[in-house]
């Protein structure tokens, strides 16, 4: 395991999360909380291209995750991910993953 891989993994294993409560909110209530408190501190100014940002924010670390998980196996990645191994490279090469 790399250096990188070693540090992610004690930060992760180090946060303290509300275990009970993570796992009772769905993916989808995190992000629409996280939208309106990004809505909130915008204070009435409207963001351009909210939905590029959005998916570039989540994308990548989903991406970052996924191989981090199959460590590196692009194979593996894609086949988690329900995407094929062309277009995954092609999602690492766009975010400079690669």
């Amino acid at each position: 395991m790399t250096a990188t891989a070693t540090e992610h993994r004690s930060t992760v294993s180090s946060m303290k999360y509300p275990v009970k409560e993570r796992r009772s909110q769905p993916l989808r209530s995190c992000v629409q909380t996280v939208l309106e408190l990004y809505f909130m501190d915008m204070d009435g100014h409207n963001p351009g291209d909210l939905y590029g940002m959005v998916i570039s924010e989540v994308e990548k670390p989903l991406l970052e995750t996924v191989l981090r998980h199959t460590r590196g196996n692009q194979t593996a990645a894609a086949e988690i991910l329900g995407m094929s191994r062309s277009t995954l490279r092609k999602k690492l090469r766009e975010y400079r993953l690669d």
